[in-house]
């Protein structure tokens, strides 16, 4: 996803076993969905690497310094193109978990309302 007008997915690195068979989703999605996805994104860098006797993954660079890794082990080449849209529109933030379901940066000094009053 564009943040302030800038991607922040730097680089994109497909690994792949070119014998295994949880890589044949990934074999076919580099040779069908792959250059399409690569001339949609220009200012993506997208490598591929062969790493045999291992499931192959999606790792995804972003300009923060993380990083993230998404399995692909036996999904058909649309399911992988999915995850690689995902990956880029992605901002490369942590998940953060939140401890309740309203935030406000002034928060009220009398509490939080209840319909529940009891005098």
């Amino acid at each position: 996803m564009a943040l302030r007008g800038v991607w922040q997915l730097q680089k994109l690195i497909v690994s792949y076993s070119d014998w295994g068979g949880s890589s044949r989703g990934l074999r076919a999605f580099m040779e069908s969905h792959l250059p399409a996805f690569q001339e949609k994104n220009p200012q993506l860098e997208v490598a591929t690497e062969l790493i045999r006797g291992q499931h192959p993954h999606l790792k995804a660079f972003y300009k923060n310094k993380n990083q993230r890794v998404v399995c692909v082990k036996n999904m058909d080449p649309e399911d992988i193109l999915l995850h690689a849209t995902r990956l880029r529109n992605a901002l490369g933030r942590k998940v953060v978990k939140l401890k309740t379901r309203h935030i406000t940066k002034h928060p009220s000094v009398q509490g939080t309302w209840t319909t529940a009053v009891e005098f």
